[in-house]
């Protein structure tokens, strides 16, 4: 804290208070600073510095195209520090409930077709081998280190053919599209004008057009109906001038989301076990829910989730 205080000495915001905001599944940490009305978030990533210069460069392609992600009005790349604009402390899931998800999830959809329209060159591929590497965490973090289970050779035969069928499945689908990749409710804000404002970006990628899709309809951190949700998932279709059948199309939506939230029991594990932030255990049980119901509906998945059972 010293460090921080001896650089806002040197800014605009040295007479504010700062105070605690939030801190995520990473070492970085928020601070708000308040002085009188106006308020601002402090970023310190001093133990993750490589993180700032992606934070910086795809907020920048996001404000390109118009999305309301938060405007970095101090950085000082040396100590891993940036000063950003206040969204403030509501975030979509507050205020999802059952009468009110479907339209801002709706909203939501539009705000994942603009990002898509987000320059992708210089952004890293989310290709097999990737796919692959954040798939396997679940055998390792879930697995063998969470439940304390060691899978037989056919077992993970299993694994491996069910794995190489599900990022089939995915690289079916349109490719090259910007990928936020943990777009969730915790990670969309509701300003203070009612706005959406996007945050958590800075590990985005090039990649499939469902990954977003995913992670904001079938959320880590609430769910509802299916019917529902499949309504939304076409809606985005629709939206997106996407030419297929509702059948390939959710096909394509449920095995983008068996990818997700295998690798997703992998992280939660992990983050327990490596990091100590117990709280995302809790989580652990929808995400495996997810996985089951869905692995369950299809052939080249089904006996795989009488693995996870």
């Amino acid at each position: 804290m010293n460090k921080i205080r001896a650089y806002l000495a040197t800014t605009p915001y040295k007479n504010h208070s700062i105070e605690v905001a939030s801190a995520d599944a990473s070492f970085r940490k928020y601070y708000r600073l308040k002085n009188g009305d106006k308020s601002f978030i402090f970023m310190d990533s001093s133990l993750e510095k490589e993180s700032l210069r992606p934070f910086i460069k795809v907020t920048e392609k996001l404000l390109d195209i118009n999305v309301n992600a938060p405007a970095i009005l101090e950085q000082n790349i040396k100590e891993g520090f940036l000063i950003l604009e206040d969204f403030g402390n509501t975030n979509l899931l507050d205020v999802l409930d059952e009468k009110s998800f479907q339209n801002y999830y709706s909203q939501a959809i539009d705000v994942i077709i603009k990002m898509q329209e987000a320059d992708t060159q210089d952004l890293s591929l989310y290709n097999k081998a990737f796919l692959h590497a954040e798939m396997n965490l679940m055998q390792e973090w879930y697995i063998e280190k969470l439940l304390h289970v060691s899978l037989t050779q056919k077992e993970k035969n299993l694994l491996e053919n069910t794995l190489d069928a599900i990022s089939e499945v995915v690289l079916e689908q349109p490719q090259g599209c910007f990928v936020h990749r943990d777009f969730h409710s915790r990670n969309i804000m509701l300003t203070p004008k009612n706005e959406f404002g996007i945050i958590d970006y800075q590990d985005a990628m090039s990649g499939a057009v469902m990954y977003d899709l995913v992670s904001l309809l079938k959320d880590c951190y609430i769910s509802f109906e299916r019917e529902a949700i499949e309504k939304l998932a076409l809606e985005f279709r629709d939206k997106k001038g996407l030419h297929i059948s509702d059948e390939e199309f959710l096909k394509w939506f449920d095995f983008m989301g068996l990818q997700r939230h295998i690798k997703v029991l992998g992280i939660f594990s992990r983050l327990s076990i490596r990091d100590g932030k117990d709280g995302y255990l809790k989580d652990i049980p929808l995400a495996l829910r997810y996985v089951l119901e869905t692995a369950s509906r299809y052939e080249e998945t089904r006996e795989f989730s009488g693995l996870l059972m």
